[in-house]
Formats: structure tokens, sequence, C-alpha cells
């Protein structure tokens, strides 16, 4: 079923029994499960089902670290979510992300991959992927054109990634939910105040608001919020009536530990030789798999490093690969060139002897695109500042931080990748002179995979983390987060299928309280 919220007349009240707030890639999962089931589930979602200025700009915030994407760009607010204008590349976590790594500070997840597994598997499906395969071996059985560099598989393996469509939410599963007898879709439903009881142990309601000052309420037995990252995290700060610092924030975790996936070119990989790449091409349409490198488990540990993967991808004539500085303007993307200038030595010679310019540029020539997570950093942060939204909710002020941790961890892989080309005889690695400076400094352009992560992490105890193994927030009996924020470490894959995996698991979990 479907309402437009704006039809409800000032003071109605909805009651059901799981009110999910947010209908992105989450919150639709979680309302997918529920189907055909005796619960009522409330969906409210805070856009229609296409993209309208007003509300976009209530995701506007204030940036106050490093420089990074306007953040009402960043996100999209209506039905659907970003899957709206997501890259369909999907991977799931590597079992070491989960783990309680020593070099990592604040890593180690309360749950295991085993646990997501089945769950990963499920979530196939609901993103069109194919089958919950991530083995080399699969792949290169389905084409033995697919050839691999002859690698030393104890310091590099490769990590593969399949390709959504990619899925559109909003597009699939506008019918499934509409059409639902018991899943109630409310377009146009802000929510601006998770309301606790008197005791701030429980959640009583949510309070939604027009733009006409127009409120009502919507009760229920289970709350998830499954907005974005920073959405979440601005509800839980600005719903303070009854914990002046916040819901959940009774140990100041709600924010902190913003994580985004470092994704930008670090290098170039110039080969002496004609080299089969076809199982690390990246064509849309054409391929169902991409391998990237990453280092191996134990290189990561005797490193003491973060997980990464490095693409190897065919650059347009000018350089950088286009997707990673599309949305860049022109004079910011000169600046990072003209900073960050090549480092490959000038006596590079091929197999043959030659170093000129044209010889060079014969050679098979392939783009090192990183792509790493963060190390979970308790200063950055998402909190809430004095500006308030045309709802009267105080905008995000964010202020991103990176570490030496993380610079580090990026030259550690393009120096093995490097190592390997070399002790191959397949070419050079040139790095950009960044990765060889201070690991205080980074280039004034530092781009992110637009992945939010982090802010409302997963931890057993409530003193470093905001939810526990369940996604239910510490101190609050029927209040759950659905999303990204809820990872304890990021990982290098890109976070949707986790997102969905996660949000499968979590709906498990109401259903069996439900009983």
């Amino acid at each position: 079923m479907h309402t437009d919220a704006r039809t409800l007349p000032a003071g109605h009240t909805l009651d059901g029994d799981v009110c999910i707030v947010g209908a992105g890639a989450a919150g639709i999962a979680l309302a997918l499960d529920f189907i055909g089931r005796t619960e009522r589930v409330i969906l409210l979602e805070g856009g229609g089902f296409d993209r309208e200025d007003a509300l976009q700009s209530l995701y506007r915030g204030e940036i106050v670290g490093r420089p990074y994407y306007p953040l009402e760009a960043a996100r999209l607010h209506y039905f659907g979510g970003t899957t709206g204008h997501w890259g369909g590349y999907c991977s799931p976590l590597d079992d070491i992300d989960f783990e309680a790594r020593p070099w990592v500070p604040e890593s180690g997840w309360p749950i295991s991959r085993a646990i997501l597994d089945p769950f990963y598997a499920r979530a196939h499906p609901l993103l069109d992927l194919g089958p919950y395969a991530y083995d080399v071996p699969h792949w290169q059985q389905r084409d033995a054109r697919r050839e691999l560099l002859p690698l030393d598989r104890t310091v590099l393996q490769e990590k593969l990634w399949q390709f959504s469509a990619p899925t559109r939410f909003g597009s699939k599963f506008h019918d499934p939910i509409v059409q639902s007898p018991n899943v109630h879709l409310y377009t146009h439903a802000n929510v601006v105040q998770v309301v606790a009881n008197e005791a701030a142990s429980a959640i009583e309601a949510v309070t939604v608001r027009h733009f006409d000052g127009r409120e009502f309420t919507v009760r229920a037995k289970w709350f998830v919020l499954a907005c974005s990252t920073m959405q979440n995290v601005r509800l839980l700060l600005a719903s303070n009536a009854r914990a002046a610092a916040g819901l959940g924030n009774q140990h100041d975790q709600v924010g902190r530990c913003f994580m985004e996936h470092i994704e930008m070119p670090g290098g170039m990989a110039h080969l002496t030789r004609a080299q089969s790449m076809y199982l690390y091409a990246h064509d849309f349409g054409v391929t169902t798999a991409r391998a990237e490198l990453r280092l191996t488990d134990a290189q990561q540990r005797d490193h003491q490093v973060l997980n990464a993967t490095v693409a190897l991808e065919a650059p347009p004539e000018q350089g950088e690969a286009k997707s990673t500085f599309e949305l860049e303007p022109p004079d910011v993307v000169e600046g990072f060139r003209r900073d960050t200038r090549d480092s490959l030595p000038s006596d590079y010679r091929s197999a043959e002897g030659a170093h000129d310019a044209a010889s060079i540029k014969a050679r098979p020539t392939f783009s090192l695109m990183i792509r790493q997570e963060q190390a979970p950093n308790p200063a950055s942060r998402v909190t809430i500042g004095r500006d308030v939204d045309a709802l009267g909710v105080p905008r995000v002020r964010f202020d991103w931080q990176l570490t030496p941790l993380d610079k580090r961890s990026i030259r550690t892989l393009y120096t093995n990748v490097g190592r390997e080309f070399g002790r191959l005889g397949l070419g050079r690695v040139q790095l950009r002179d960044w990765l060889l400076q201070d690991d205080t400094h980074w280039p004034a352009l530092v781009s992110g995979g637009w992945h939010d992560i982090g802010g409302t992490r997963m931890h057993a105890d409530p003193r470093r983390g905001v939810v526990d193994a369940e996604c239910r927030v510490h101190g609050l009996a029927n209040l759950f987060l659905a999303g990204a924020g809820v990872f304890t470490t990021a990982g290098a894959a890109n976070p949707t299928l986790t997102i969905v995996a996660l949000a499968l698991r979590l709906g498990d979990h109401l259903r069996a309280r439900a009983v």
C-alpha cells in the first residue's frame, strides 16, 4: 500500500508493529522480508518517487574537515535512495575485515564473515547478481580466456567483484512494496524526532513533519532507522528531549569513526610486453566479474596495513580514470595533477632497451586505482551544528580526518605490486610523488568512493560502539539501525552488498522477536 503523507491531517497517529525510517537499499530490503506476514510494517520515506530539489536540500550540511563531496549530492532523498546512482560494484567483506587487528585501532566486529555468508547469498537475487561465488577458479571455468598474472600468491591475490545492472531499488521494488497488503509505504514523510520514553530506555514513537509545519506520529513495537549514515547520526543526536547528548550517545560514540573508501589514482603500470589482462578488464555490459589485486591476509599482518585493492584500468588519454574526477571542477583536477607529479625513474627501459617517450607510450599501460578502507578514527566524525533545515532539524557538521596508517597502507600495496611486476619482468609501477612524501601529507584532492560508513558502529561494548551484534542501539530496547553506519570497519569492498545482507539478517532477528 502507498499513501502520500501530505494528505494526512495534522495530529494523525499511525500504529504498526514495525516502523522503518528510510526506503533505500537497507529499508526496502528489510520491508520486502516482511511481505506476506501478519506484522503491519510502516515504511516512511522522506522523499517521493523522483528527485525534488526542496527535499534534496535537506541533506545539505557543513564540511569542517578534509574537503568532501557536497553532502546534498552524496545521498539521494527519494524512494530507492542512493541506489538511484550507484555503480553496481558488489563484493563481500573479507575474513580479515571482521578480525580484531592489533595494528588497526578500534577494529574487530562482534560477528564473523561466516555469520553473514547465508545473508550475502540471499542478497544476490535482490541485486540481480550471479551465483554467490567470489573465487577465481569459478570465473576461470566460465571462460578459458580469463588469464591471470603469474604473481606470487603468498604476497598478492585477486579480489573479485560482481556487477549489478546496477539495480535501481526504486524501480525494481516499487510494485511489490506498493501492492503489499501488510507493508504500508508513506512518501513525503520526513522524520524529525525519535521519541523515547521517560527513562530513555525504549522508543515510543517518531514524529513526521511537513514543510508547512503539520506533524503526525507513528507508533510501533519496533523501530528501525534505515536512513543514510549521516542522516541516522543526525536523527539520533537531534532526538535529545529525553537524552541530552542524543539517543544512544551516552558514551559519546554516535557520529565517531566515520569512514570512507579512499579511491584515487596512485600510479600507473607500464608493462614491457603485451599481457592478457582479460580477467582484470572492466567493461559494463560484457563482463560479469572483475578482479583487482590485494595483499594477502598474511602480508597485511606482516606489514601491519589496512585492507585495500588495486584495479588495473585502461586510462583515458589524459591520464586519470575519468570516473574518479568527473564531478570535480577542472581547476581542482588540474591542481591534483600538478601537485602530484609522476615519479617514474628517468632510466626506465623496456625489454628492448628503448626509453624514448614514443616507446613508453606504446607499451601496454594501465592506471592503478586504489580502493582502500579507512582506519577507524574517533576524530573523523559527524555531529550537528546550529544551522537548521527547512523542517527545523539541525544540519550535519562533518569533520572527515585521515591518519598516517591510511597513507602508509596505500604506499605498501603499491610497492608490493611494483616489486612483483619487476620480479616477473612485466614492467614497472610508476608512483605519484605524494605517496613518497611524509605520511601526514595528502594531496589537496583525496577522492572517496561516495561511501558513508561508520558513525553508528557495531561493537559489543557500548563504550566503543553504538549498536550491538543484532544492530540494536545500546540502551534502547526496541531501536535498531540499518545501513553502512553500523560497519565496525569498512573493508575494501563497496558497501551495498553488505548493507543488504545485514538488513536481511536484521529482518530475521525482528521476525523471531515478533513471534
